[in-house]
């Protein structure tokens, strides 16, 4: 057969849909058969009849996947969303949707995915930074009257919660602030509707006692736009309590962290931020039949007693079973009279104290006796340059008279004299003198000049 001529075309019957895809699915089984196959997992959904049911993809393309019995299969939990797997399995075709797709038999973790990878970073710098703290969560109000919803006006979320409020709590009035929920750009029309229903005087809404910003169920990167940090820093900013109410009950997301009360589904958080009408009626009413069933009670038992006395004590004699109380409220206002007057005396007392201790301190009386001390001072100012110049001068006098008396001139008064040499000092000796000196001898009354002879 030439490889290079060109097939006739076949003049046998042609194939059904089901023939081709069953041809397709055998040659598919037996060329490629079990393979290891990895990637991230994503929209995995998990049917109650025990099979799972997700797409495995990475950069360029997305495989369907099944795992039947998945619980007994080794390694499912390895399986959520975002994360990167490797996963034996063997390459078929669902024929009933002409649909390629992998059978799993077995999963091993191959390391988180992207997504997830982002998500775990994220929630660690956040609850490093606090904003997980519960002492840092406003609680959410028991009975508002105006709820905020941020959410897609589209989306079935809001049809959730406007029938949960209308049927429990018709008296609340919803505001809905309309963003999109899926998409890029989406988390900052999130962001930027919770910071104007946080403010809602500076934007012209509506202030509310309390937000719910969520949406509905999705896979994770349906739902990552609530996985940025600028949704969550407004959250945390936010001063008007906020429920997250983010896909299912399954699904959690960095806003359900830091919100002030995370709600499994959009429908939970409505019943969440209302109480139920019907319950409160039915409690009131149950208040109400206590309350009457209580002071029928205490009616009824008042009437006894009072019919009881006057039957007993009041129809013999009213005036002797007063006699005690009278004696005893005479007692009280005869101690209380008395306990006034020693009052008002004390008081007097401590008023007359006051008044003497005012008249004391009076500022006239503290300036005379002001004055007074300045006069004493003048005095005692004005006397001291006389009192210090007597003393001194009487001091002066007996240092003269010890100064006559020690000094040189009660000698002179005596008859000595003094001798001074040529050279004007004291001749104590006459070795000191030679012939020819001049000399001078000093009297009490004056100096004679004489030369040395002999």
């Amino acid at each position: 057969m030439d490889l290079f001529s060109t097939p006739k075309p076949a003049e046998d019957k042609a194939l059904s849909v089901t023939q081709l895809l069953r041809r397709m699915k055998n040659l598919l089984e037996a060329q490629v058969g079990e393979v290891w196959v990895e990637g991230e997992v994503s929209n995995l959904k998990k049917q109650g009849s025990g099979h799972w049911y997700f797409s495995l993809k990475d950069a360029g393309a997305q495989i369907q996947c099944a795992m039947f019995g998945a619980r007994k299969r080794p390694g499912a939990d390895a399986l959520e969303d975002g994360a990167k797997v490797r996963v034996f399995a063997e390459a078929s075709v669902y024929e009933a949707r002409g649909q390629l797709q992998i059978i799993v038999q077995k999963a091993e973790r191959a390391g988180a995915g992207d997504l997830q990878a982002r998500f775990e970073a994220l929630k660690r710098k956040l609850h490093a930074e606090g904003l997980f703290d519960a002492d840092r969560k406003q609680p959410i109000p028991a009975f508002p009257q105006t709820i905020g919803i941020i959410t897609s006006a589209s989306g079935a979320a809001l049809q959730d919660i406007l029938n949960v409020l209308t049927r429990r709590a018709p008296w609340v009035r919803p505001v809905l602030f309309p963003v999109r929920v899926q998409g890029r750009g989406a988390e900052i029309e999130i962001a930027t509707a919770i910071e104007q229903m946080g403010r809602p005087e500076a934007f012209g809404h509506p202030r509310c006692d309390v937000l719910i910003v969520g949406r509905g169920g999705g896979s994770i990167e349906d739902l990552w736009n609530f996985n940025e940090e600028v949704v969550a820093r407004a959250i945390a900013a936010c001063p008007i309590p906020i429920i997250s109410a983010v896909g299912h009950e399954i699904d959690f997301t960095i806003a359900d962290f830091v919100a002030d009360l995370r709600a499994p589904t959009p429908s939970a958080a409505a019943e969440l931020a209302v109480a139920d009408g019907a319950e409160l009626l039915e409690r009131l009413m149950q208040l109400r039949r206590r309350l009457e069933r209580r002071t029928r009670e205490r009616l009824n038992q008042a009437r006894q007693d009072l019919d009881a006395l006057k039957r007993g004590v009041m129809r013999r004699d009213a005036e002797r079973l007063l006699r005690e109380p009278v004696m005893r409220l005479d007692g009280s206002r005869a101690r209380v009279t008395s306990a006034v007057a020693k009052s008002l005396e004390t008081a007097a007392a401590r008023l007359n104290e006051a008044r003497a201790l005012h008249k004391a301190h009076h500022p006239a009386r503290v300036l005379d006796r002001r004055i007074e001390h300045l006069s004493h001072l003048r005095l005692r100012l004005e006397r001291a340059p006389s009192e210090a110049t007597t003393q001194r001068t009487s001091q002066l006098e007996r240092l003269r008279g010890l100064l006559r008396a020690l000094g040189p001139e009660s000698a002179f008064q005596r008859g000595f004299s003094i001798t001074m040499g040529p050279d004007g000092k004291i001749v104590r000796s006459v070795s000191a003198l030679k012939s020819g000196d001049l000399i001078k001898t000093r009297f009490s009354d004056g100096e004679t000049t004489s030369r040395v002879e002999s």
